[in-house]
């Protein structure tokens, strides 16, 4: 039987304050185009926020400390937007809600096409908003070219 993953279907994120947390991504989210839902979850309350594709989750830690993104675990989230202007869009739309976003920039470091804007939640989690690159459209279209595990990428010719 041969398995493919369709898709990241949920993240959860557990944060030092819950209703600062909320307070913040209450409006992100939506701006983002996610809905809410509050279920929670083993007596605990939970926000879910979910698209069509894709839920994230806060809930309360249950134990204090600050997220360090080069510690082992989560370094950061990015969510992919159709587009540049939709990057840019959802920057403007971020800091009028008076969230610190970096200004969308081209970073070739990662590709020429990496277009994108960071910034973070009150726990410090990065979070990526990046605008949808060839390079994945390339991979979904030529998925079966690439039969090797090994940085098939690489060996495809694929930048």
């Amino acid at each position: 039987m041969d398995l493919e993953v369709s898709g990241l279907d949920h993240i959860y994120v557990s944060v030092a304050d819950f209703r600062r947390s909320q307070a913040f991504y209450d409006p992100v989210m939506k701006l983002l185009g996610f809905k809410k839902g509050t279920l929670p979850i083993g007596g605990d309350p939970h926000c879910h926020y979910f698209n069509r594709v894709l839920q994230f989750t806060i809930r309360p830690a249950k134990s204090a400390g600050e997220h360090d993104p080069y510690a082992p675990g989560l370094h950061h989230v990015c969510l992919r937007l159709p587009d540049d202007a939709a990057v840019d869009a959802a920057y403007k739309g971020l800091r009028s809600l008076g969230v610190e976003a970096t200004e969308p920039a081209r970073y070739p470091e990662y590709a020429e096409d990496y277009y994108a804007t960071f910034f973070e939640d009150p726990d410090g989690i990065r979070l990526e908003l990046v605008a949808h690159r060839r390079l994945r459209s390339l991979i979904r279209d030529r998925w079966e070219e690439l039969v090797e595990f090994e940085d098939p990428i690489s060996k495809a010719g694929i930048s």
